[in-house]
Formats: C-alpha cells, structure tokens, sequence
C-alpha cells in the first residue's frame, strides 16, 4: 500500500485481552445511504436487497456496524427525512422481510445495525398529520403538531401572516398554511425543514408515547440502536416567540436559539436511555446534535445518549489551528460530561473530505490523512460510504439536482450523495446496478467514476480502501492490546512547522503535517502513515502518523 502499516505493538507493557465496556466504546460505524449504495432491482436507486448482497464488502472493511439512513415510507421529498410511516419499509427500498433478513446476515457477518429516527418531524402524508389537517382548528389531533393562528397586516386581514419570523432550514419562511384558500381554516403549521416535513409538538406527551412505541417496534426486532436525527430541535420555546434575527436557519438552526437546545429535551433521552437499557444488551443512542462541543456533550451524560457527533469536527478545512481548537473543546466537554466524541469527517450533508480539503492530487493525499489520524482519536469513529475510496464531491448537473436545499436555499447535498463505483467498467453503472439496468441512477455518475471502483482498490495495495481496511484492523488490535483504552483522553497542539498532534495517552499520539515543509515526528515507534515516509523521522507535508512514544 502507499501509506505505511506496522504489526501492532506488543513489546513490553502489552496488556491482552478483551475490548472493555460497551461494543461502541472502540467501534467503527460505516454509515449507508441506501439510495447510493448498491440498486438490487434495475431500477435506478439503491435498495435492501442491493445492500445485502454488497454486505460481506462492509464487514470485510473490519467495522463494527453500519448506520442505516432512512428505508422508510416516504414522499421522499428530503430522500427519506420525511416519513410517513416510522414502522414500514418503503416498496422503494423493499419490504420489510427483507429487513428482517438483512439484520439477520449482518449478524451472522458481526456487524450491528443502527437505523434512523427522524423525531422533530414527519411527512405531511403521514396519517397523523392527514388527520390533524381534516380534524381543523382547536382539535386535539392539531395539538400534535404546531398549528397557530397567523399576524394580520392590517384592518380586515385574517391571518395572512406566519405567526412569528422563523426561517426554514431548507431557505425561506418556516410555516405554511394547511388550507391557503380557506376562510375558515386560517391557521398556519410549522416545519423547519421543508413545507413536507411538519414538526411535531414535543410538549405534547401523546407525541413522547407515540414515539416510545416506534422505539420499542424496531429495538424488539432486534436493531442495536438508533441514531437520533437533529436530536436537540424537538422543543421550541415557550410561546414561539420571534427570533432575534430573521435569517435563515441553514447553519444547522444555531441562528434561532429557540428552535433548538430547549431544557426539556433532556427528559426525552432520559426516557429513552432508560428504554435502551432494558433490553439485552443494551441498544446504541447516537445524536445528531448540531451545537457547540459544551452544549452537544450535555446530551451525552450519563442518563442521556452514549454518543453525539462531533459537529465542529465534521465541516473543518485543513487547518491545524482549527483542528486543535476544536479537539480542546472536545476533551473539555468530555471531562465535564463524561463520554468520549464520535467522530467523523463526512457524511451525506456534507462536503466530501477530497473537495473540502483542496481537491484533486492534495486533497487526495489530505484525505488519506485525515481518515488515518480520524481512526486514530480517543472514542468512536464513523465512515461515510465512499469515503473509503477516497471519493471527491460531484458537481451535479443542475438539471438534475434534487435535493430540497438546491429549490428554496441554493444549495445542494447531492455531490455526497452519487451512487457509489463498484466497477471500473461502467457497464450497470459502475456495478451500482446488480441487473441489467434499463434506469439510470437517480443521481448521475460522472465521467472517470470508475477510477476510484472497488473492485480496482481491492487490487491496488497503495489504495485508500488498502489504507482504511489496514488501519481500522491495526486500530482493532492497539485496543486488544490495551494500548487504546475507554479512558483516553486528547490533549492537542501546534508544533512548529505546522505539526499537529494529539496525545491520546502518554505513550501514544496521531500527528498530522499540516504544513508546507516535512517536519520532525515525536521519538518512538512508527505504527502507520497515510503515505509512506521519504525519511526517517520526518513525515512530509499533507501526511499523518501513528506514533507509539518511546
């Protein structure tokens, strides 16, 4: 391979034995996109039965499990984000016998299966909102979601105006009438999201119940756990208020304070933490939430979830500075709260590292980096599809695009989102497709998509999927060996020429060089690199380290 990968260590002070504490403590979690991932069927859009017979290529990666997008009924106007159904599988995914076989095989291969939980919002066609739609005004089927009567403009207008200023995620204002053209159904509903996507009123406790339920339905089939879509936005403030500015809300909802990050939102985790636990073993909470490390990590304490993502990790540049600013606020929140961060460097929303980090030949080589030193922090890391391969993101054709963000915000996730090459012939659409296809993807693959096919780094020793299956191996090993424990912490810094380091445990740090000139590695035993050193002792720039301290 191009990177560099030694046997673990096992000289003197070697511990043996088992990972302690929880599955999730060391684990890496692939992230699927079943749209992207493999089509079973021809027709154009990923799928379970795609997905399960693509499985021995995930577990062959060495993860402990993978992240499941939503496969449930769906509009699929935010592909997927807007259910209908929280207990079905969508025909467009397959059916739920497939799920149940799929879970079964992941299993039987050791991987675990977490799923999506969407529960600040739903679809419009889900039938609970369908119902508070006919039901009309002051019923208690309304009282579900956020129906409010509007402002008037002036004398002899009627709710003609949303009833605060609240902007959508997606651009735009965040309320929409049910009945525009009623003169008697004059109240308006909100959605953070898109007009499709109604937020449910979390300070009604029918809604904590109806949610219990959907919990239970999937943890008694057996899932290992949940990961909680924007997490800290199910309570809105006290009277909906108008925010202090009236922009819109596409960083992740922090310019509206009072749609997010509300006190109550904790009985919520707290019931559903106590849930988890009673089952055998105990199934996964992982949270979406999308706020400053000291608040995230209230959400992670010991009553609460187990993980949060590590948010201003996901969307830095290639900045060291940055990097170990944001990594002390990590440890700090971990000190003061208690669980380690989850971390990732990509997912479905967000620019693909490749791009990010420059693009092209630096890119490339910074995302090798950055995914080696990822695999390397304290806590558990998470692997969007594609990721593995070193995939760039795809300008898609403007035609094309269709993901609600590019219509009423001008922006787009749909780069991150192309269906991925298994093939380097592009016959079947790079081996998307599993039968001959007469369907095109339903997201475009670009020309050369088949440079960066499995099938081709599966052959290619200096791969960036080489380099991912070799390092989440050795990772597994460092904690067998009780070189990486559940207790590790990560203290960060600059050194000079650009170096940044973070010191997982006194005896072993990541180092990445972030610079424009090769710089001097710590003293000790060399473990892995994302390239190979021209040099002994010195890793060259847009290259990162494992290093065991001597």
């Amino acid at each position: 391979m191009s990177g560099s990968l030694r046997k673990a260590y096992d000289g003197g002070g070697r511990v043996s034995g088992p990972v302690t504490g929880q599955w999730w403590d060391s684990a890496v979690i692939y992230q699927v996109y079943p749209r992207s991932f493999a089509d079973g069927n021809g027709d154009g859009v990923g799928d379970l039965a795609g997905l399960a017979a693509r499985l021995p290529y995930i577990a062959s990666l060495g993860v402990d499990g993978i992240w499941m997008t939503p496969f449930q009924p769906s509009p699929q106007v935010d592909q997927g984000y807007d259910v209908s159904d929280y207990c079905g599988v969508d025909p467009l995914f397959g059916t739920m016998a497939e799920f149940d076989s799929l879970l079964e095989l992941a299993h039987s291969l050791g991987l675990r299966i977490l799923l999506d939980v969407v529960p600040n919002h739903c679809s419009s066609d889900h039938p609970l909102f369908q119902g508070a739609v006919a039901a009309g005004p002051g019923s208690p089927e309304r009282d579900m979601f956020h129906f409010v009567e509007g402002r008037s403009s002036g004398p002899g207008s009627v709710s003609d105006l949303p009833p605060n200023n609240w902007q959508s995620v997606f651009g735009g204002r965040a309320w929409s009438r049910p009945s525009p053209d009623s003169g008697t159904d004059t109240e308006w509903y909100l959605h953070l999201f898109s007009p499709g996507q109604p937020d449910w009123n979390w300070r009604n406790p029918t809604v904590g119940d109806y949610f219990e339920g959907v919990l239970r339905f999937w943890f008694d089939k057996g899932v290992d756990g949940l990961r909680i879509d924007v997490a800290h936005a199910l309570f809105k403030a006290d009277g909906l208020p108008d925010a202090p500015s009236a922009t819109a809300v596409v960083d992740g909802l922090r310019s509206n304070p009072l749609v997010s990050d509300q006190e109550d939102v904790h009985d919520v985790y707290r019931r559903w933490r106590t849930l988890a636990e009673k089952y055998q073993p105990h199934r996964l909470l992982v949270g979406e939430v999308n706020l400053e490390p000291a608040r995230a990590a209230r959400y992670t304490r010991a009553d609460e979830m187990h993980q949060a993502f590590a948010f201003a990790f996901v969307k830095l540049g290639w900045d060291p500075a940055s990097w170990a600013a944001v990594g002390a606020e990590l440890e700090a929140a971990r000190l003061l709260h208690g669980a380690s961060p989850s971390w990732a460097l990509e997912n479905h929303d967000i620019v693909r590292s490749v791009t990010r980090f420059g693009g092209g030949d630096v890119g490339a080589r910074r995302a090798r980096a950055a995914v080696l030193a990822l695999l390397g922090l304290p806590g558990a890391a998470y692997i969007y599809q594609g990721q593995e391969l070193g995939l760039p993101e795809v300008d898609v054709p403007v035609e094309a695009r269709v993901d609600p963000m590019w219509a009423r915000g001008g922006i787009t996730r749909d780069g991150a989102r192309v269906p991925l090459p298994w093939t380097e012939s592009s016959s079947w659409h790079h081996g998307f497709s599993l039968v001959p296809s007469a369907s095109a993807p339903w997201l475009p693959q670009p020309e050369g998509w088949g440079q960066y096919a499995v099938e081709t780094q599966q052959q290619d020793p200096g791969s960036m999927l080489a380099l991912v299956t070799a390092a989440v191996g050795l990772r597994r090993e460092l904690w067998e060996q009780g070189v990486f424990t559940a207790d590790d912490g990560g203290s960060w810094r600059v050194e000079d020429g650009n170096l940044l380091i973070c010191e997982r445990s006194p005896r072993f740090v990541v180092a990445v060089a972030m610079g424009t000139e090769p710089v001097r590695l710590p003293v000790g035993t060399v473990l892995a690199t994302a390239m190979p050193l021209e040099s002994d002792g010195w890793l060259q720039p847009d290259n990162a380290a494992w290093v065991l301290l001597s």
